[in-house]
Order: C-alpha cells, then sequence, then structure tokens
C-alpha cells in the first residue's frame, strides 16, 4: 500500500526510490496492512528493508500468505508457515499482529481446522482472525463457536466494516469495481483481545466516508480507555485520500480522548532546499 500510485507526488515525494517509501509512508500513519505478502513471500532482504524504514514500534498487521490460508485451508502447512516466518523475523516488533485472512468459503463447518492450526502457532507472535462466511455474523451458535476458538488461542477476530460502503449504490468506476469485489460483511464491534483490529471501507465522498464511520470512533475511544490497543485501517474504494482519512479518524477519536499521542509530522513531498 505505501507505493499507492496516487500518493506519489501528492502525499509522498515522487520519484522516490523503492527503499524509501516506506519510510515515507511512516510519516503520515504508525500501522499499515502487510497485504503483499498474500501473494507471494518476499525475499527476507526486502523484509530487512521495511524494518530499516521504520521505527520498531511501527505496527506491520501480516497478512499470511494464501497458499497457506486459501490454498490449503491451513492444513498441511508447517514447512511453509516455518518458512514465512523466518523471512519476516527481521521485523521484530513491528510485528503486531500475523493477519489470517480465510475465504468466503471457510464455514462455521471448518472452525476445528482453525482451531488445531491455531494451537500450533507458535507464541512468539500475536495473531489476528478475518472470516467472511455470513454465518459467524448471523447465527449466533457459529459466532460463539468462532469466539470461543479464538478467545482460547489469544487470538482478535478482524471486522472487515463494509456497511458504510454498500448503503447505497455504487457512483464511480473504483466504487463499482468494488462494488462486484468487496465482500458485504456486517458491522462487528466486540474486541476478544487487547489488540483488536478494524478494517474499514468508506465511499470515494470524504463525508461519507467520515459519516460511516461515528461509530467506531466511539468504540475506538472506549477501547482505549480500556487499556486496549487498537489498529484502525481506513479505506475507500480508490484509496486517493486514505492518508489523509487515516489521519482525520485519528483526530477524531482525540477530540474525545486528548491524552491519546498525536500522529507523526508527515515528511515533506519537495525536498527541502536552501533558497
Amino acid at each position: 500500500m505505501w507505493a499507492h500510485a496516487r500518493w506519489q507526488g501528492r502525499f509522498l515525494p515522487h520519484p522516490l526510490p523503492p527503499g524509501e517509501r516506506l519510510r515515507s509512508y511512516a510519516s503520515w500513519c504508525n500501522a499499515v496492512e502487510g497485504n503483499t505478502t498474500f501473494y507471494a513471500t518476499p525475499a527476507k532482504s526486502t523484509v530487512e528493508s521495511w524494518a530499516g524504514q521504520t521505527t520498531p514500534d511501527f505496527r506491520f498487521v501480516v497478512k499470511l500468505p494464501k497458499s497457506i490460508t486459501h490454498e490449503r485451508r491451513l492444513t498441511g502447512v508447517d514447512e511453509e508457515l516455518r518458512s514465512f516466518l523466518d523471512t519476516i523475523e527481521p521485523l521484530g516488533p513491528r510485528t503486531h499482529a500475523l493477519w489470517i485472512q480465510l475465504p468466503g468459503s471457510f464455514a462455521p463447518t471448518d472452525v476445528g481446522a482453525l482451531a488445531g492450526f491455531l494451537r500450533g502457532l507458535p507464541s512468539s507472535h500475536r495473531y489476528a482472525v478475518e472470516v467472511r462466511h455470513r454465518a459467524f455474523f448471523e447465527d449466533a451458535r457459529s459466532e460463539r463457536l468462532l469466539e470461543g476458538v479464538l478467545a482460547r488461542a489469544g487470538t482478535e477476530w478482524v471486522p472487515f466494516d463494509t456497511t458504510a460502503f454498500f448503503q447505497s449504490p455504487p457512483t464511480s468506476d473504483a466504487e463499482r469495481d468494488a462494488w462486484a469485489k468487496k465482500p458485504r460483511m456486517p458491522r462487528r464491534s466486540a474486541a476478544l483481545t487487547d489488540r483488536p483490529i478494524v478494517r474499514y471501507l468508506g465511499r470515494d465522498a470524504t463525508e461519507r466516508t467520515i459519516e460511516g464511520w461515528r461509530e467506531w470512533i466511539g468504540t475506538v475511544t472506549e477501547w482505549l480507555r480500556e487499556g486496549r490497543s487498537p489498529t484502525v485501517f481506513i479505506h475507500t474504494p480508490d484509496n486517493a485520500d486514505a492518508l489523509t482519512l487515516a489521519r482525520r479518524f485519528h483526530d477524531d477519536v482525540r477530540t474525545r480522548l486528548p491524552e491519546l499521542e498525536p500522529l507523526p509530522e508527515p515528511l515533506p513531498t519537495e525536498p527541502l532546499t536552501l533558497f
């Protein structure tokens, strides 16, 4: 995400070498979704570069490869998992959570496989699971089943809130594309651990995105008051303004909780000169 083309020259300096793009992004936000690892495990040298561009308190929520979660559906993956964990080792404390995103076909009948997989994970990391089968949200028994498995493993349930996005038909090409691809997920706001993670999808129109996250402002504020450490990712269909929206969300929480530390000051998009 930190190399998003719509941000270059607008929020991030352009041109910028690949080895500096994450550093610039990290001056805007203090967390990132590690989505690229879903498609392929990166070279260890690449991960070392990520660590070198960020401070130890920067948060990576790193997605497990799809070969583990979608293709093998959490079974017979010990070797791949060991290789993946070894590759991301340079991130050290920056690995806030390993993100286990499961396919929409992963149903309540598959929870046994998830329970076995979680039991075999090393305690050196924190874990968070995202499910997309609607039974987990609409059937109380299925919801309790999953919550029990996750709670026993000290694992968080990651909600992907798309309710604001699907409130009315799309009005742009980016929204129409997302309309066809994104899951229609109900809002879920219960935290299972001290590190809740929220994924929120708004609209291309800024005011509608802000209106849709108002409930999350109250939820996140309450989590902070309880001593939890939440991480919130703000998306829109084109993500063109995602950086400023993320900072706006943080500012909205600070209006209710002034003691919350501000985000870092963004680096300038133009190089500094003497004249």
